[in-house]
């Protein structure tokens, strides 16, 4: 019997990966004053089966800070707090990528540090809500249009954020350039209006998050650096345009001129956002010669069938590593899956319903 392609190993340049399993992104908002902690440590160890897992959403400076409890690494205690959860990882053999994650104008000053402001590339406020723990649900504000000045600031927090990273012992970064945070606020017109060099045609509205990109290679090494992109997604009042496939095309032409490490797209129809169309898919593997990630909904099945006609070369899952910290283990020996997956305790702050889920051999034994 032919061994699934899924469980093999792969070389993801700076990490030899033990399967092509991906831990998404999942914001669990546990990092109480910012500072990650031994429960996030403990959290990720126990998911740490996984080929490649990357952490939730990391804000590379206070102005990026726009959920309630969501860590940084800005700081050298926030540095400190992240070592706890390397260390853990490495010593399952595991590897981990940290997520920066600036969210722009998806914020709210209730969530932010003093002195820290809410920037975008343009003042144009975001329709919606975003928790508080203070005020509970509050509407997005209007953000600050970014200076030149703060274009530069927020550049050399990003490099900063990255070389944190590394000295924190991570195996790399993912840019996170999709759900409609800062990153990808540059690349749409609808929330990118500006008419200097960083708006207007694609090229422009592409410079921030290239530059980015560039800057982060140059400082940690392009086989560290990574993106994750969101095309067609509608995540934080990101409305469809025209210009959608041509933009897409383009930023991942660039990106492989920067020969960083992979592309992570995002799809999340599975939760009833728009598809996002193969053809886009298509054109991005085309042009981009390293490591694909694909995600979005995805079982057993439908992973290694994308696997092995080369669509992609790793699949990320999400939810089901909520509930299932040993979810490469139950799919591989085709264990079932617990169904048991408490929405209500996502974002709230301990461990209940985030480090106490069991592991399908702990469920088997008699209580």
């Amino acid at each position: 019997m032919t061994e699934s392609k899924l469980f093999t190993p792969y070389h993801l340049a700076s990490a030899n990966l033990q399967n092509r399993f991906v831990m998404s992104p999942m914001t669990r908002c546990r990092a109480i004053g910012n500072v990650p902690n031994e429960l996030m440590a403990e959290y990720y160890k126990q998911r740490s089966d996984a080929g490649l897992i990357i952490t939730e959403g990391t804000s590379p400076s206070p102005n990026g800070l726009g959920y309630a409890r969501i860590p940084g690494i800005f700081s050298k205690q926030q540095v400190e707090g992240w070592k706890k959860t390397t260390t853990a990882v490495h010593k399952n053999e595991g590897k981990i990528f940290i997520q920066l994650m600036h969210t722009g104008r998806i914020s709210h000053p209730l969530n932010m540090p003093e002195g820290a402001q809410i920037i975008a590339p343009s003042a144009v406020r975001a329709a919606g809500q975003m928790w508080t723990d203070s005020k509970q649900l509050q509407d997005f504000p209007v953000p600050k249009e970014m200076t030149p000045d703060d274009i530069l600031m927020t550049k050399a927090e990003y490099v900063t954020a990255a070389t944190n990273a590394i000295e924190a012992g991570f195996n790399g970064v993912e840019l996170h350039s999709a759900n409609g945070y800062l990153l990808e606020e540059f690349l749409s017109p609808i929330s990118n209006i500006r008419t200097d060099t960083y708006g207007g045609n694609i090229e422009n509205r592409s410079r921030f998050v290239l530059e980015v990109a560039e800057a982060v290679s140059n400082a940690i090494g392009k086989e560290r650096t990574a993106i994750r992109i969101s095309p067609y997604g509608v995540a934080s009042d990101m409305p469809h345009y025209p210009e959608i496939e041509a933009t897409y095309s383009y930023l991942s032409k660039q990106l492989n001129k920067l020969e960083i490490i992979y592309i992570h797209i995002v799809d999340h129809s599975a939760m009833g956002a728009p598809v996002v169309p193969k053809e886009i898919k298509k054109i991005i593997r085309n042009n981009f010669h390293n490591t694909i990630i694909l995600s979005g909904g995805y079982n057993k099945e439908r992973a290694e069938a994308d696997v092995v006609s080369g669509n992609g070369d790793l699949v990320a899952f999400g939810r089901p590593f909520i509930n299932n910290p040993d979810l490469v283990e139950r799919l591989k020996h085709d264990w079932p899956l617990s169904q048991n997956l408490q929405m209500d305790l996502f974002y709230s702050a301990d461990e209940k319903g985030y480090t106490d889920y069991p592991i399908f051999e702990a469920e088997l034994k008699p209580s």
